[in-house]
């Protein structure tokens, strides 16, 4: 089994610009993209909580959005929404 970068126990995978926070096994996940960045570090993130249903069209998968001025911003936001989705179940 392949080994991921780990934020508060979840794993945290990056493809260019697009980073995705959570275990695609469960309900939701978390897609972030750099939308903006200052000598190698995000000064802008947006954030979208998604439904991981591959029957729901991309757009209808985001529960909720959000921006952030840094990677750890965004991942705290992420972790959060995360937590309260785990919670909920």
């Amino acid at each position: 089994m392949a080994e991921f970068v780990t934020y508060k126990g979840r794993p945290v995978v990056r493809n260019g610009k697009t980073i995705y926070y959570g275990n695609m096994a469960n309900e939701y996940v978390v897609m972030m993209t750099v939308i903006s960045e200052k000598e190698q570090e995000a000064t802008a993130i947006k954030c979208y909580l998604m439904k991981t249903d591959k029957s729901l069209n991309p757009m209808q998968a985001i529960t909720q959005t959000s921006e952030r001025g840094s990677l750890l911003d965004a991942l705290e936001l992420a972790a959060a929404w995360l937590s309260r989705q785990e919670a909920a179940i």
